[in-house]
């Protein structure tokens, strides 16, 4: 960020631990998200070295190995892939304007992006199959598959590498992107390996009311507003296409959102914006003793919400009487997130809880903005909240988003985005100084993929 990008930014503690992903190679990223994703947080150890640290060496390593493993055991299917990595960056226009939709995937592609099963590695596969939704372009598909079928191999028989069930349900969120090819080839191996993600819901662990616990048995009795987003859009998406009569499977989803409204907007003090996460049981140290809230309101937490409201309804049947209350939900935390918003840069700060915007270490956040632009243009777009305020402050955003938080990367002519926290975890002290304290990342895809989606709402409403 040039200096007067930076002037105008409330200093933080964060931005002197900014990284570049180039930095750390090609697998920065992923791994990154692996080891210090919004779930994960890494505790010292003995030895000087952060466990985060500790286990993204050993990941990086294990998976170097497995890859020459790979490249020297299998062979991959001819016409395997049409994209040319060499292929230059173009800046393309639409209607006039910058295309950052197409921009933001030709580079991050270009920088490249290990194949995992990681939450944010499937958001990117997102954005990027949006890109095919809007181009058509063939290569933007294939990206993907190539990508997808990386996670099948060897074996090839629906079986995930490194999957051998799980209990965080961050990782149901790739269930999207076998979806995705699933649809676009017909091919039931796709099927089969998002089959087990489903499987991974119905065998969840759960609070007294039905709640999915966040992660088993790291964070029992907790519901996050990530985990909304990980698991619930997902399992909506599933029961449309496959079990479409099943009410059983709405009620439990509207139940999710029933649960996280009610233990996240109890404070009247948060102006209803929703905390970050609440815990049945009330012990967590973070806890209020009488609501099991957690005391602050992050951005990006929120961020996941709001999407996970906009896509949930998606799928979600018109005659179930849940409908309307997730349309409740979105008003309310829709409005609440418009009169969050910064009145001078028009961003939103990585710690929203009303009255701490201007303390020190606060500063104005990339992800939380795109996906605020993200959730307000799409519910604005499909008449899940009328009225221009909300588009006129999804648009003020997403002008601070390219006139500020990403630039032209030289020399290959990509772009770059700026200003995205690292992580979020309440398996923190869940104090301001912890979600002010963390590292600030460049092309980090907690923040790439939601920008993508923002440019595509953008994109659809010009």
């Amino acid at each position: 960020m040039n200096g007067s990008q930076t002037a105008w930014m409330p200093w933080s503690k964060a931005a002197a631990f900014r990284l570049k992903a180039g930095d750390l190679g090609k697998l920065h990223d992923s791994f990154s998200d692996l080891t210090m994703s919004d779930g994960f947080h890494p505790r010292e150890s003995r030895c000087g070295l952060g466990g985060g640290e500790k286990m993204k060496s050993h990941l990086l390593l294990g998976t170097a190995l497995l890859a020459s493993w790979v490249s020297a055991s299998i062979t991959l299917p001819r016409a395997w892939m049409t994209y040319n990595p060499d292929d230059s960056i173009k800046k393309e226009k639409f209607r006039g304007e910058t295309r950052y939709l197409t921009w933001m995937a030709d580079s991050q592609i270009k920088r490249g992006v290990a194949p995992t099963n990681a939450y944010t590695t499937s958001a990117f596969y997102s954005g990027v199959m949006l890109a095919y939704n809007r181009t058509g372009d063939a290569k933007y598909l294939d990206y993907v598959n190539r990508q997808i079928d990386m996670l099948l191999y060897p074996a090839w028989d629906g079986s995930i590498v490194l999957y051998n069930g799980s209990n965080s349900i961050d990782d149901i969120r790739i269930g999207h992107s076998f979806l995705d090819i699933y649809e676009a080839t017909g091919k039931d191996i796709y099927l089969q390996a998002a089959q087990l993600l489903k499987d991974q819901i119905d065998s969840s662990r759960r609070t007294a009311a039905g709640g999915f616990f966040h992660r088993y048995p790291d964070y029992v009795n907790q519901m996050w507003l990530d985990g909304i987003y990980m698991l619930d859009v997902f399992y909506a998406r599933w029961a449309s296409k496959f079990e479409h009569g099943n009410t059983t499977a709405w009620d439990d989803i509207a139940n999710q959102y029933d649960l996280i409204d009610a233990g996240t907007t109890s404070h009247r003090a948060t102006l209803g914006l929703p905390v970050h996460g609440f815990d049945f049981s009330k012990r967590a140290v973070w806890a209020d003793p009488v609501t099991g809230a957690a005391p602050h309101v992050w951005s990006r937490a929120v961020g996941w919400y709001i999407m996970a409201l906009v896509d949930t309804l998606d799928y979600f049947p018109a005659s179930h009487p849940g409908r309307a209350r997730l349309l409740r939900y979105l008003q309310s935390v829709a409005d609440a997130v418009v009169a969050a918003q910064d009145p001078r840069t028009k961003g939103w700060w990585v710690v929203m809880t009303p009255g701490w915007e201007g303390k020190p270490g606060n500063y104005v956040e990339s992800t939380g903005t795109s996906m605020f632009v993200y959730g307000l243009l799409k519910a604005r777009r499909l008449g899940y909240i009328k009225g221009g305020r909300y588009k006129r402050s999804a648009l003020q955003g997403y002008a601070l988003m390219t006139e500020t938080f990403v630039s032209e990367a030289e020399p290959h002519g990509g772009v770059d985005l700026d200003w995205a926290v690292q992580t979020g975890s309440l398996s923190s002290n869940g104090t301001f100084e912890y979600y002010v304290s963390i590292p600030i990342f460049q092309n980090d895809l907690k923040g790439v993929a939601p920008f993508m989606f923002a440019a595509f709402e953008y994109e659809l409403q010009m």
